[in-house]
């Protein structure tokens, strides 16, 4: 049964831009900071010279490795444990660099000022010593035996080989299993890496009371409490010893869990400034700092027999840590997958080998699915090829393997069981919901219009919450209000509308008499965090406990002001009443008459009550039917449609439950077309670096999404309810890149993100080597360029389709960065290569320059980010707005078209200008800060 709806109450002050966001509180007396990042991926740190920057006006102070020494800063890396993962290898991460930098963005140094124009300009003058290494970004690169090693504790860069659980399939088995199979599909998957690029960059406030000898930071997070004993374990204090205070959170997705190494460096710099230091990341340090995710390339296997039932299913990952681990990056990597399988189908037996890798890359972590989404990725695009292989319907195919109902609680190989679920039941109604019956006239109608369309099903079932258990404390303070403490951090979830909801139902009140308190650790709520959609099962299991043990000390208290035997008095909307008379007495002048009561001695406590529960996870899932439209002539993809069907339990809050599915999709499609953090193997600079580069999804990428649920109450928490954050994410890879898949026969092995120049070398070139360009290698089979906005790779010429008359683009090599910050040209490295300007960040990019116009006709891309004619002005005639005129060397008017790319060449003629019909126009997405 659903709660009754409300607007939720979070939503008016961001709406009226009355948030509180870090950045938006300024504090009198505070000091600036500005990092000093590493412009390698790989190089020894030889000596840093921090004289020149401390001369400068209004410098404070600069901050390095020895600063953190003195100070007693240990290990970044607070690493949860992985069963069965002794062997995981843990490396020091420093606050602050002080012998080698292992990935672009690394810190060095802490420059604190008494503004951040100054902070900046000083950082410019640290100078760093480098002495450059050969990087490795890629991982197959990374685990072959001439790689260059990250870490002498982890020979073969391996951070763990995870065989799995204890007691699951052994190999021996497995390969019998497979040797005996009537049917084996195989497919290797790319998970590309993932940038989070959250709406409010990272920021912190860092502060110090000397009184009482404790630190204080202010930062975005998703549980001050979890952020405080990691933070309190860096500095090698006790938790009470540090304090966290979280205001709103501009997007977190798992980013905002654990510790940065900018936060022990700002507590210590506010330490021996005695004043505040305040931090704010720019877009482009958040590309280069924040933790990124995904990284994986999985290898996978499936046995059937004859009749097309799954017998056996092997697995073989290779996950990228980064340079450093984070604090649940390889417990992502391994536990979080495994407990996924068998997803929604019956497999007797499973085999795992996860190899979690160090490279010079910012090191990953938790974001939406962490893990999850992988997982069932893998299972659904085996499914989709065990059908094509065995030739069984692939919809026949998963209705014969799912578990039935009947065996429900469902012992998995990897030691999970399925509390709950009807897995036929939902199949079937998801096909009917997504009109499955009338597909082939949706098809015919597609090909009518010249486009293919293709049908993807994904059956998904993830791992939500579970162990450590999370708080709740609930107090009086009086005037007939009532405190809710939470310790997980909301960051657009809702938590406000749901707890005060579920708490005035549970109790019988009203919700205005009710405030939710959350994002101070001085709460003394145990938390582990908003994380793994397990914030309604864990702390609305802590909330519904909190409440009863306040209902019965109530009965208590209430026995003695009215003088009854506890066992006469009832509680009933807000009212304790001995049964069967009209003698009673309300909840809140009850908790007065506790407190002085308390207070004289006569009771041993008031009403105010903290419990915590450990609840354990649940197994949400569903099936999401996805259909795409596809232009052959160009590889345009446009995802026609979508619908989720999902079992998330009990649904509380349906407006809540929709927007959390349809957000989680969004993120699914914008990893399955359009989102690649890209390195270059060489230098080991990210290519993708910024938001014109790092393609993110738009509204206009998104249909209608049809969402429903076929709720099974879960039985293993006293609310009922499943997770439901991630299931959007976890389910839509597999359904999107499916039906890309189902719409080209020709090579349906593509990998992600599926962009329109990938999908357009399938259709007509099906059988080509694409890698011939030297990407890095999760762009294999890849594209040199996105056809809606992703730029071109380094060095590569790229041919487009024949509609657009193979028009091609070149991009200037990057180059790598030098110790001064300058680019160097990779042909004359003795001299600075031209086109070189400063970014606000401090780096040098490359100056893009727009191309020529020339000819009286050329294309542009509209608003809608089709591409458009446009004529040379004249009478009548329409001017696209972003062109203007300018004069050439000789005189002449040419046509510039302003945001574009680089100059273009011909594919047919590549010593000339084309012609502009020949050309094309660089498509990149605007640059937000």
């Amino acid at each position: 049964m659903s709660l009754p709806f409300e607007p939720r109450v979070e939503d008016h002050q961001l709406l009226i831009g009355a948030g509180q966001f870090l950045d938006d509180e300024r504090v009198a007396g505070a000091a600036h900071g500005v990092f000093v990042r590493s412009p390698h991926a790989f190089a020894a740190i030889r000596r840093v010279d921090t004289a020149e920057a401390r001369r400068q006006p209004g410098v404070l102070a600069v901050l390095t490795a020895a600063d953190m020494q003195r100070a007693g800063v240990g290990n970044v890396a607070v690493v949860a444990p992985i069963p069965n993962g002794a062997g995981l290898r843990v490396p020091f991460r420093p606050a602050l660099a002080g012998d080698c930098v292992r990935h672009v963005g690394d810190a060095v140094a802490l420059v604190v000022t008494e503004s951040e124009a100054a902070a900046r300009d000083a950082a410019e003058l640290v100078a760093v010593d480098y002495q450059p290494r050969d990087p490795v970004t890629a991982l197959m690169r990374a685990v072959a035996p001439d790689a260059p090693q990250l870490w002498p504790e982890a020979p073969g860069n391996i951070a763990l080989d995870w065989p799995g659980f204890p007691g699951m399939t052994d190999r021996d088995e497995l390969t019998r299993i497979f040797a005996g199979a009537a049917h084996v599909a195989r497919v290797r998957l790319v998970n590309q890496r993932i940038v989070m690029a959250p709406m409010e960059p990272r920021a912190a406030r860092a502060e110090y009371d000397g009184v009482a000898d404790r630190y204080i930071l202010h930062c975005a997070s998703q549980s001050a409490v979890a952020l405080r004993h990691n933070l309190a374990q860096t500095l090698g204090v006790a938790p009470d010893r540090v304090r966290v205070l979280s205001g709103d959170v501009g997007g977190a997705f798992g980013m905002r869990t654990a510790g940065y190494p900018e936060y022990p460096a700002l507590l210590i710099a506010a330490k021996e400034l005695g004043r505040p230091v305040h931090w704010l990341a720019t877009r482009s340090e958040g590309f280069l700092s924040d933790n990124q995710a995904r990284d994986t390339i999985i290898e996978a296997a499936l046995a059937l027999d004859e009749a097309g039932r799954f017998l056996a299913l092997d697995i073989d990952v290779i996950a990228n840590m980064g340079a450093y681990l984070t604090q649940v990056g390889a417990f992502i990597a391994t536990v979080n997958f495994a407990r996924c399988f068998p997803c929604m189908y019956d497999i007797p037996q499973i085999g795992l080998r996860i190899r979690c890798v160090f490279t010079n890359t910012v090191p990953t972590g938790p974001y939406r699915g962490a893990g999850r989404p992988e997982a069932n990725y893998c299972v659904e695009r085996l499914v989709d090829a065990a059908a094509r292989q065995s030739g069984i319907d692939r919809l026949v195919l998963r209705r014969r393997n799912l578990i039935a109902s009947d065996r429900m609680p469902y012992k998995t190989p990897v030691g999970t069981v399925f509390d709950s679920g009807n897995f036929p039941e939902l199949f079937e109604a998801a096909l009917e919901q997504a009109d499955i019956a009338n597909f082939k006239a949706r098809v015919a109608r597609s090909e009518r219009h010249g486009r293919r369309r293709g049908l993807g099903v994904a059956c998904f079932l993830e791992i939500a919450g579970g162990q450590p258990g999370e708080g709740a404390g609930i107090a009086f303070p009086g005037q007939s209000k009532l405190l809710l403490a939470i310790g997980v951090q909301a960051s657009g979830q809702g938590h406000r509308t749901l707890y005060r909801r579920l708490a005035a139902e549970r109790l019988g009140i009203s919700a205005e008499a009710i405030e939710v308190a959350q994002g101070d650790s001085d709460d003394g709520v145990p938390s582990f965090g908003a994380v793994a959609s397990r914030s309604t099962m864990s702390v609305g299991g802590a909330v519904i406990a909190t409440i009863d043990a306040v209902v019965e000390k109530g009965r208590r208290v209430a026995a003695h002001v009215l003088e009854a035997a506890e066992a006469d008095i009832a509680y009933r909307d807000g009212i304790f009443e001995i049964a069967g008379t009209d003698r009673s007495i309300p909840l809140f002048e009850l908790t007065e008459r506790a407190r002085a009561l308390a207070q004289e001695g006569i009771i041993p406590e008031d009403l105010d009550t903290r419990r915590t529960a450990d609840v354990p996870p649940s197994f949400p899932n569903g099936v999401h039917v996805a259909e795409v439209e596809i232009d052959p002539e160009t590889g345009d993809i446009q995802l026609a449609a979508y619908m989720a069907l999902d079992d998330c339990g009990r649904v509380l809050q349906p407006v809540l439950v929709e927007g959390q599915v349809q957000g989680g999709v969004a993120q699914g499609v914008g990893q399955a077309l359009l989102e690649s953090g890209v390195y270059d193997d060489v230098s080991g600079q990210l290519l993708a670096g910024s938001l014109m580069d790092y393609a993110m999804p738009r509204a206009e990428d998104l249909p209608d999404i049809s969402s429903g649920f076929r709720p099974v109450p879960c039985r293993t928490n006293p609310l009922g309810v499943k997770g439901v954050g991630e299931a959007g994410t976890t389910a839509s890879l597999a359904a999107v890149m499916n039906a890309i898949a189902d719409a080209l026969p020709e090579h349906p092995q593509i990998d992600m993100p599926a962009t329109p120049e990938r999908v357009w070398r399938a259709i007509h070139n099906p059988l080509q080597q694409l890698d011939k360009v030297h990407w890095h290698e999760h762009a294999d089979p890849g594209p040199g360029f996105d056809d809606r906005r992703q730029g071109a790779r380094k060095g590569a010429r790229i041919e487009a389709s024949p509609a657009h008359r193979r028009r091609a683009r070149r991009r200037r090599p990057l180059g790598r960065y030098e110790a001064r910050g300058q680019i160097r040209h990779p042909a004359h490295p003795d001299r600075d290569r031209k086109g070189v300007g400063h970014a606000r960040d401090g780096f040098r990019r490359p100056r893009i320059r727009p191309p020529r116009r020339r000819g009286r006709r050329g294309v542009h891309t509209g608003a809608d980010g089709r591409l458009r004619r446009t004529r040379r002005a004249g009478p009548g005639r329409r001017v696209d707005p972003r062109q203007r005129r300018r004069r050439d060397g000789r005189g002449r008017h040419q046509r510039r078209h302003l945001g574009q790319g680089r100059d273009l060449r011909c594919a047919r003629h590549p010593e000339r200008r084309p012609h502009a019909r020949h050309r094309r126009p660089s498509l990149t997405k605007p640059a937000f800060r």
